[in-house]
């Protein structure tokens, strides 16, 4: 065999073991570290989910805040050390024996599991920059954040103690599970006993700023979140009572464009304002300084 014929099939081997590699490379799954992206529900952009992290969970392309829990909550309010959580020790009981593929005690315990909370209200008191406040907040990991006796005793009695010491209250709504059914009419007298306990709030001249996230809907937003002297929502949110598909079934009319968004209420003088997450802090802090 010449050279030329031995270089020949020395080059037919080379360009097939090349062949086999791409072959082998384009054919081979890549695999990625999971959790690096997200999608935004508001926008459906996928987006880096460090960026997301680094901006408070806020979307870098839209602006939507996502759903953030009680401490990072805290974090971002309140003067670092300063909550002191109160009546931490409610526990709600199960008065229908809610039985069935949603059994309640079965949730409940899964919903505490899931949260280290004995119930979906967080409320104590802290300081923003020095001003001592009364900071309230649904856990909307838990349960949605639904309002049934524990949500409500804890918020009437918040109320009760900011009224006896004269201290301010911040709430920070987020609840789209509404009344929790689970406790029949016992979740829907919270509405009422929230209502009067800031009713008597507000005869001592006490100052409530509502804080209105992504969702505030159903039992909660007609009752104590709908009640505050200064009315706030985060860019973007979902609040009403029922929502917008109920309403245009019910109505049978198509609604405005954005019709329940904080940007939507903001225009028709629901709200006072809209504040992004990094700013709601020095912006609290003037209104606490100023109004009290």
């Amino acid at each position: 065999m010449s050279q030329e014929q031995l270089q020949g099939l020395e080059l037919k081997r080379r360009t097939q073991v090349a062949f086999e590699r791409i072959k082998k490379f384009l054919g081979k799954k890549r695999e990625l570290p999971g959790g690096l992206w997200i999608k935004c529900p508001n926008c459906d952009a996928t987006v880096y989910k460090k960026a997301v992290d680094e901006s408070n969970q806020v979307c870098p392309e839209c602006r939507f805040h996502f759903n953030i829990t009680p401490d990072e909550r805290i974090r971002l309010l309140l003067d670092e050390g300063s909550f002191q959580e109160m009546w931490t020790e409610l526990l709600s009981t199960d008065p229908l024996k809610f039985e069935g593929p949603t059994n309640y005690k079965e949730k409940t315990a899964k919903a505490q599991k899931a949260t280290g909370q004995n119930d979906a209200c967080i409320i104590g008191t802290g300081t923003i920059e020095e001003k001592k406040v009364i900071l309230g907040m649904t856990d909307s990991r838990f349960m949605m954040g639904s309002m049934g006796s524990v949500v409500g005793e804890k918020i009437a009695r918040g109320f009760e103690y900011a009224t006896e010491e004269k201290l301010p209250v911040i709430f920070i709504s987020g609840s789209g599970g509404g009344a929790r059914m689970f406790e029949g009419c016992l979740s829907l007298m919270q509405m009422a006993k929230t209502s009067a306990a800031i009713a008597r709030f507000h005869e001592q001249k006490g100052l409530f700023i509502s804080i209105l996230t992504n969702p505030t809907m159903g039992g909660v937003m007609a009752s104590f979140a709908a009640l505050g002297d200064i009315m706030i929502a985060e860019p973007r949110a979902l609040i009403g009572f029922a929502g917008p598909r109920v309403i245009k079934q019910a109505i049978k009319q198509d609604l405005p464009k954005g019709f329940q968004t904080s940007e939507f209420l903001m225009e028709h003088g629901f709200l006072d304002l809209i504040l992004e997450r990094d700013e709601m802090k020095s912006k609290l802090s003037q209104l606490l300084h100023y109004l009290t």
